[in-house]
């Protein structure tokens, strides 16, 4: 009997320990989770996984070895309830378990999931028997078809995103032609002063041709005709552009005698 008891306490110090290990793993990868996720890459996801599956693979050998007394036949069975806090409770289950109630004992000494839980174990149990070999086979490889397509996807997706990460921006402007047309638009530079010798100037509607007439005479000075208040024409060297009878013109009945083109018309 004592030989026994020496067993049962020995397996169930290496089954505490195997899930204590198991419990810090996991509140490490829930911490993980719940602060480091910005950061958090999947090669690291990966390798939490497979710590917790060789935990629980690792746990499972300890429940199936052969000097692992059946836990199923051990009965535990509650001394005391109380509605009284238990530090020595709180203590043991971390913090967890305050109280020792009639509340709290079905939940934790149960060894059996909910009745709603094995209803639905059992129905998927049943649905699973009335699937044969046949259609079992081909849902089979349609999944892994499905998983295979996806994984494809995104290593597609990775490697694409890689290449474009390498490869170097390609310019789409030209540095030069950007500078000019600034300071085309900021300054002028570069824009010509050149008008077509058909345009008209400004001021003086009707008058086809002048602009070549009087290239090089911008700098000479006009009078205003008495009687035409609206018109201006130049003067060359004394000479009148405005002649009676020219095509194109109104003849006019006053004359002007104008010396000379030295003469500024509004010399005092």
């Amino acid at each position: 009997m004592q030989r026994e008891e020496k067993q049962l306490e020995a397996s169930l110090d290496a089954l505490l320990n195997q899930v204590a290990d198991l419990k810090n793993s996991l509140g490490s990868f829930i911490y993980k989770l719940e602060n480091e996720y910005d950061r958090l890459t999947w090669p690291s996801v990966l390798d939490s996984f497979a710590l917790l599956s060789g935990q629980l693979n690792t746990l499972n050998k300890v429940l199936k070895h052969e000097k692992t007394p059946l836990f199923r036949n051990q009965v535990i069975i509650p001394l005391v309830l109380s509605p009284d806090r238990d530090e020595d409770l709180m203590r043991q289950t971390e913090g967890r378990v305050p109280v020792f109630s009639h509340e709290v004992v079905p939940d934790h000494l149960r060894t059996k999931p909910d009745p709603e839980v094995e209803e639905q174990e059992k129905q998927l149990t049943t649905d699973a028997a009335r699937i044969g070999a046949d259609a079992a086979q081909k849902q089979i490889q349609s999944l892994n078809k499905m998983c295979s397509n996806l994984l494809e996807k995104i290593s597609k997706e990775e490697r694409e995103s890689e290449s474009g990460g390498l490869r170097p921006n390609k310019q789409t402007f030209n540095p030069g032609d950007t500078n000019a047309l600034v300071a085309a638009v900021a300054f002028g530079k570069g824009l010509s002063n050149w008008r077509p010798s058909g345009s008209s100037g400004p001021g003086q509607p009707g008058q086809p041709g002048a602009g070549t007439i009087l290239a090089g005479a911008s700098g000479l000075p006009q009078v205003q005709m008495p009687g035409a208040p609206n018109q201006q024409q130049p003067m060359l060297s004394g000479v009148q552009m405005a002649q009676a009878g020219q095509p194109g013109k109104m003849p006019s009945g006053i004359k002007t005698n104008i010396k000379s083109a030295s003469m500024h018309p509004y010399q005092r």
